[in-house]
């Protein structure tokens, strides 16, 4: 019998589904089962229940963890929830010949040959805009131009790279106040880096389309001789680092300056973090020159509110004009969220594109570095230059990239699909406010599908697979827990700032009580994620959806790349006029589509050339 459309479409809240087995068979068909084995799982047990401090006591005397009582009291809600996450995933079916999604590589990176281990690349040389940009009259139609832009100003000669980083570091310094966005100020390298640029300008030969732009870096990047902090207070001390992570000295080889190290939230979660911002040579920036607790990273549009994600830095220096773009990274959203807060473009390529050598872990297998930019193009020419194997993180392929926006490409007739559910119903336990809240996005949505429409796209409606992201993704904590096993076993989670039942200080410890057995269920799951994303670019080329909908953690599960983009304005509960993006999702390895996508709809809207009016000087 044919189900209703009502049946057929996936709640954004929606776990489990009859269609689970069907979404998978024709990828992964399980062959009969063993005799004597189940063949289905078993239901779920009830809810946990009673999960207090004795438990935990008891529980942690098996592992040999001995945290106090007062750490176990903060760790109990979080436990509550894991062990809910767990029973979820106990009740999905998987096959008895399903692998886990993860893979071991016995071979010790350090010992690929040496002719793999290419560090120092110069991506392609730029091409020219197909319009020449007018000649800029003040300082802030530079802050926030886009890097096509200012590499013509640069090769006609309107101003030098030097002059270029200076503006940079002008507007780091003077607007980090109302921002909290910078950590330390890398006056010293980008000014060093900036005449070496205009040195080579002047020779002539071949150039990058970043030749001498400058640009920022989440501080979870390493960068030699400049601190690298992670935002945390127990790091506040670790040592400075001797060397770059490969995809600032992929941006160095291509004569970009690194002008700043940004914020990020402390152990990448949320926009609060410790420290002092200070200048590369150690001078305070602002303050007091003491070690800070309690900042948190502002929205440019709305300083009153926070940047969100973890890359909250990045996104608000890229906003405010002070610098072009940044370097960041995503683990559940961490791109995705801060740059659609303040309202410009984020990359997150594909798991295993970008090198994270040299990067903060967090979760071995989620962990992507990406770039947040003022449009489509410069996100294109950042991943040009740092993308690709480097010997030194065993999790990159060697699949090319090379992606230019010139062109008909994007023009081309693409299948978008349109995430119904979650661009245009809501759950039926959504309260007043979320109804409230949907009310003023739902516009913004069908505004973005309509030109979409008009560009010649085929629109296709499509659900997500039924299965618990939500979930799967909380049991992937155990991989942060492992990372940050010393601070918790020392007593120094302490130190985090925040303590609360959700924030980081918390998963960690609660990480603790993650059976091994059901971490590698969360994998196999996975697999199982991953076979049923498969089938539906089977139908369609990208994806549209919102960058807050559970489609965030299900494709960064799924490792597959995300573009945010700005695609127009509602009013937030301040009062104030705050940016929309959407978020375009594409096939595994196929950034180039993607951002064929999202340039076709950047060249028919406004909004990623709008300014915030606090910055707009």
């Amino acid at each position: 019998m044919k189900k209703s459309q009502d049946t057929r479409r996936t709640s954004r809240r929606g776990f489990l589904g009859a269609g689970v087995a069907a979404l998978a068979a024709p990828v992964l068909a399980a062959p009969a089962p063993e005799p004597g084995a189940p063949v289905a799982a078993q239901a779920p047990p009830a809810a946990a229940t009673g999960i207090d401090v004795p438990t935990l006591r008891a529980a942690q005397t098996v592992a040999g963890v001995g945290q106090t009582d007062e750490a176990l009291g903060k760790a109990t809600s979080m436990v509550t929830r894991y062990r809910s996450h767990i029973e979820t995933l106990r009740g999905v079916e998987v096959p008895t010949d399903l692998e886990p999604a993860f893979s071991f590589n016995p071979r010790p990176t350090r010992l690929v040959p040496a002719e793999s281990k290419t560090t120092a690349r110069v991506p392609p040389r730029a091409s020219r805009p197909s319009v020449k940009p007018a000649t800029p009259t003040a300082s802030v139609d530079i802050a926030f131009a886009p890097v096509s832009h200012l590499r013509a100003w640069l090769d006609s000669g309107e101003f030098s790279s030097e002059q270029l980083v200076k503006l940079s570091l002008d507007r780091l310094q003077r607007h980090d106040a109302a921002l909290s966005c910078v950590v330390t100020l890398a006056d010293e390298r980008s000014l060093a880096e900036a005449k070496r640029a205009d040195a080579a300008r002047r020779t002539g030969g071949p150039r990058s389309p970043l030749h001498g732009i400058p640009y920022g870096a989440k501080d979870l990047f390493d960068s030699a001789g400049i601190r690298t902090l992670w935002g945390a207070r127990p790091y506040r001390n670790r040592p400075v680092p001797a060397t770059d992570a490969t995809a600032i000295e992929r941006l160095a080889a291509a004569g970009a300056c690194l002008a700043a190290k940004l914020s990020t939230g402390e152990l990448a979660i949320g926009d609060a973090w410790s420290g002092e911002p200070q200048f590369q040579d150690g001078r305070p920036l602002s303050g007091t020159g003491e070690d800070i607790k309690g900042r948190k990273t502002k929205n440019p549009w709305d300083p009153t509110t926070g940047a969100s994600g973890s890359s909250a830095g990045p996104a608000a220096a890229v906003a405010a004009g002070l610098v072009p773009f940044a370097l960041a990274t995503e683990t559940g959203g961490s791109i995705v969220s801060p740059a659609s807060t303040c309202g410009v473009v984020g990359l997150r390529p594909t798991y295993g594109r970008v090198s994270r050598h040299g990067v903060m872990t967090l979760r071995w297998t989620l962990d992507k570095a990406g770039v947040i930019a003022r449009s489509v193009e410069d996100c294109g020419a950042v991943l040009q230059a740092i993308h690709g194997p480097d010997g030194r993180d065993g999790s990159v392929t060697g699949t090319p990239f090379a992606w230019a926006p010139a062109g008909d490409r994007g023009a081309r007739r693409l299948r978008l699909g349109v995430v119904e559910s979650e661009l245009f119903e809501l759950p039926s336990t959504a309260d007043d406010k979320e109804h409230a809240a949907f009310a003023l996005t739902r516009p913004v949505f069908e505004s973005a599908v309509e030109v979409y429409r008009k560009l010649g796209f085929d629109i296709v409606p499509v659900a997500l697979p039924p299965l618990p992201a939500t979930a799967l993704y909380a049991v992937h904590n155990a991989e942060a827990g492992a990372m940050f096993d010393d601070i918790t076993r020392s007593g120094a989670i302490d130190e985090l700032e925040g303590q609360g039942p959700t924030d980081r200080s918390s998963q960690l410890r609660a990480s603790r009580f993650i059976p091994a057995v059901d971490y590698i269920r969360a994998q196999r799951v996975r697999t199982l994620m991953i076979a049923a994303m498969e089938q539906l670019f089977d139908r369609i080329d990208v994806f549209l959806a919102p960058p807050s909908s559970d489609s965030v953690s299900m494709t960064n599960l799924t490792g597959h790349p995300a573009l945010v983009l700005p695609a127009g304005f509602v009013k937030s509960e301040t009062g104030v006029e705050t940016p929309q993006n959407i978020m375009l999702t594409g096939r595994l390895d196929d950034e180039a589509t993607l951002l064929d996508a999202g340039l076709a709809f950047e060249r028919e809207t406004p909004w990623h050339t709008k300014r915030p009016p606090l910055f707009a000087e």
